[in-house]
Parts: structure tokens; sequence; C-alpha cells
């Protein structure tokens, strides 16, 4: 009984390692599902996605540099410093929305600007549907179909409409 009780926890705890191996997040992978999602959604043909994607990379790495700089502070003491800190997160907000438009104008003279839409669309579906998944504890990737994976998927929902 002994000898049996052990193999069954052993088994239980290989298991249980396999299992989390598989959760494990993957930029790369993440960011080739992403690039594919929006391939699909945005009915990009080679040329079009070899021209929009290094921007939207791009437009992405500066993204994330800003992100950084807003969120990598402890609350700051005092009142005078906490306004400082606000007011430099509602800089760098606006300096995101800046690089927004600068990229998209760059993305439109490269692909026409209903597949920019579309791609920003795709986009904004995709990371939303990531992030269902993700509170569920679903691993990024995707279904037949070309959805997301997770138990919503949100296919068919009009861009800007809540959930």
């Amino acid at each position: 009984m002994k000898r049996l009780t052990t193999i069954l926890f052993c088994l239980m705890m290989v298991i249980s390692v396999s299992a989390q191996e598989q959760k494990k997040f993957s930029p790369e992978k993440f960011q080739a599902d992403l690039e594919a999602y929006i391939t699909r959604e945005a009915h990009f043909d080679q040329q079009e996605a070899a021209r929009y994607f290094p921007l939207l990379r791009e437009m992405q790495a500066k993204q994330r540099a800003i992100y950084a700089r807003m969120y990598k502070k402890d609350k700051p003491s005092g009142d005078a410093k906490c306004a400082e800190a606000i007011a430099n997160y509602d800089k760098a907000n606006i300096e995101l929305k800046q690089l927004d438009q600068t990229y998209h104008k760059k993305m439109m003279k490269v692909v026409p600007a209903s597949k920019v839409f579309d791609a920003m669309k795709a986009e904004n579906d995709f990371h939303r549907n990531m992030m269902k998944g993700f509170q569920h504890g679903f691993q990024h990737g995707f279904q037949q179909g070309g959805r997301p994976n997770g138990p919503f998927n949100g296919g068919g929902k009009q861009w800007g409409k809540r959930r």
C-alpha cells in the first residue's frame, strides 16, 4: 500500500510539473500569434504584412519604454510629489497617443487605411481575448477557425462596443 501511495504521489507530481511547464508565457509565441491573427483578420497579403509588422513592432517597443517609465515607480511621499507623478503619468499617456497617431500615419502609407483599421481592431480584439483567456487559466494560442483560445472569443462584435 505504501508503495502504491508513493507511485501515485510521484505520478501526480510529474503531471503537475508538466501542466505548469505548458502554462509558461512565451513572448515570441505571443507575438507570432498576434501577427498571424492580424494577418488573417486584416486580410494582409505577404507584401502588406512585410511592410506593416516592422512598423507595429517598432511602435510596440517604444510603447513598452513609455509604459516602463509610467509604472516603475513606487508611490511618492507627500502630496506635491504625488501631484508631480500624476502630471508625469498624464504626459506619458499623451505621449502614447501621439506615438499611436504617428505610427498609424506611417502604417497608412504602406497599406490601405481600411486594412490598418482592420489590423487595429484585430490587435485590440486579440489582446482583449488573450486577457480573458489568461483570467480563466488558458494559455495563448489559437483554436481552429483563427480565434484566440479561451472561454470567450468575442467573434463578430463591433469595435468600440462594450462586451
